[in-house]
């Protein structure tokens, strides 16, 4: 499966892991993916690209309307383990000013 979650014991935050290609195609998953941790409540998402390969522009949209779901706010959503690659992707669209990139 190229999405997987987590829930950390304490609840306080969803781990959203893409392996391969974060594109369109994860557009559902991702979406049912957040969209299950805005039921537990106000709770921090972190995105873990440790395993993304490639990174198109509906990703950077699915990334845009969670952090416009939950309201804002730079650390509700952290964007982690991004390879070469990817931070270059995040850089140039000026989402490192938009959330915390770890």
């Amino acid at each position: 499966m190229a999405l997987t979650t987590q829930l950390s014991n304490d609840g306080s935050s969803l781990t959203i892991s893409i392996t391969g290609r974060f594109d369109f195609n994860l557009y559902k998953d991702f979406r049912d993916a957040y969209e299950g941790g805005l039921e537990k409540g106000n709770i921090k998402f972190i995105i873990n690209l440790s395993q993304t390969e490639y990174m198109d522009s509906s990703a950077l949209g699915m990334l845009l309307v969670l952090k416009e779901r939950i309201g804002g706010g730079d650390s509700a959503v952290v964007l982690k383990n991004c390879n070469k690659e990817i931070k270059n992707i995040l850089s140039i669209s000026n989402f490192d000013k938009l959330f915390s990139i770890e």
